[in-house]
């Protein structure tokens, strides 16, 4: 009891002799924790008491709040949030330095494939064009070598007339009239092309003077095949003026053989590729025809007779 009271008296006189003091428990862990024993409430309290006023106390607690600050997990987990942000800034950098570095390699590579595309695109219609045109030269060439073939047959006189007229300004003068029928082959030597043959008018002059004239109508000549054709050529009334004392008369027939020639020349076109290969030929024709008043309204050979170029 006198203990109790002591302690009593004590601890009385303590709190009244240091009223401004605070008191507080220091715990520390049990000995026994490091047995494996896990206690909840095993910490031995001892007072301390501190003043207030005392000016280590703030640095203390300072220090204590800084050091307990940085053992917490928290304050570890800040500054690894914060490194690892950081890095992830610097990463997404990187990256985005690379992408931009990438993108222009990029652009620069796919410039120099839009130029070669370009380029190649240029290439092929030109060396189109060259090959297309060497093709329809070629084409060109090689009908040229296949011209049409016209070969003269015959001639044949109907009526040859002689008599005196006077000419459309009232002179008189000596006239003729005539009517003959002329008979030619036309044939397309072209393989592999038709022929378009223009109108031809067909001549018969007798010392450079028109006796008689016809026509070759326009037609089409398939590839490798022929025609036969028969030009009908009249002539009335036409003026000799000083040229009809050559010819002499009896009983309006002429007195002696009268030479006249044929001169011609048969157009033809040929479409090969279209409308942009168009080889033309022209063959010209003349013949030297000998007219016998014996031989009249029979066939006169012109094989002979004629030249063709």
């Amino acid at each position: 009891m006198s203990m109790h009271g002591k302690t009593d008296s004590e601890v009385t006189s303590l709190a009244a002799s240091s009223p401004n003091r605070a008191v507080y428990y220091v715990q520390s862990p049990s000995r026994d924790s490091h047995d494996g024993e896990k206690t909840t409430n095993s910490f031995h309290s001892t007072p301390i008491i501190s003043p207030m006023g005392s000016p280590g106390r703030h640095s203390r607690d300072s220090s204590s709040t800084r050091y307990s600050a940085s053992l917490k997990p928290g304050s570890h987990k800040s500054s690894s949030a914060h490194g690892s942000r950081r890095n992830h800034r610097l990463r997404k950098a990187e990256k985005e330095f690379d992408a931009v570095e990438e993108e222009g390699l990029l652009d620069e590579e796919g410039g120099r494939r839009g130029v070669s595309r370009r380029c190649y695109v240029v290439a092929f219609v030109v060396g189109f064009f060259v090959l297309f045109s060497l093709f329809a030269l070629i084409l060109w060439g090689a009908s040229r070598n296949q011209k049409p073939v016209v070969t003269m047959k015959s001639i044949l006189f109907d009526d040859f007339l002689i008599h005196a007229g006077s000419d459309s300004a009232g002179v008189g003068t000596v006239m003729v009239t005539m009517n003959s029928t002329v008979k030619l082959i036309f044939r397309n030597t072209g393989t592999f092309f038709g022929i378009h043959v223009s109108a031809t008018p067909l001549d018969l002059f007798f010392s450079e003077l028109p006796l008689a004239s016809g026509m070759i109508n326009r037609f089409y000549q398939s590839r490798k095949s022929q025609r036969t054709i028969a030009v009908i050529l009249t002539g009335n009334h036409i003026p000799l003026y000083g040229g009809g004392s050559d010819l002499g008369s009896k009983e309006g027939r002429p007195a002696a053989p009268v030479p006249l020639a044929l001169n011609f020349t048969v157009r033809a076109r040929a479409y090969v590729l279209g409308r942009l290969v168009k080889p033309n030929f022209h063959r010209r024709v003349h013949c030297s025809v000998v007219l016998d008043q014996n031989k009249m309204n029979v066939l006169i050979p012109l094989t002979n007779s004629c030249t063709i170029d």
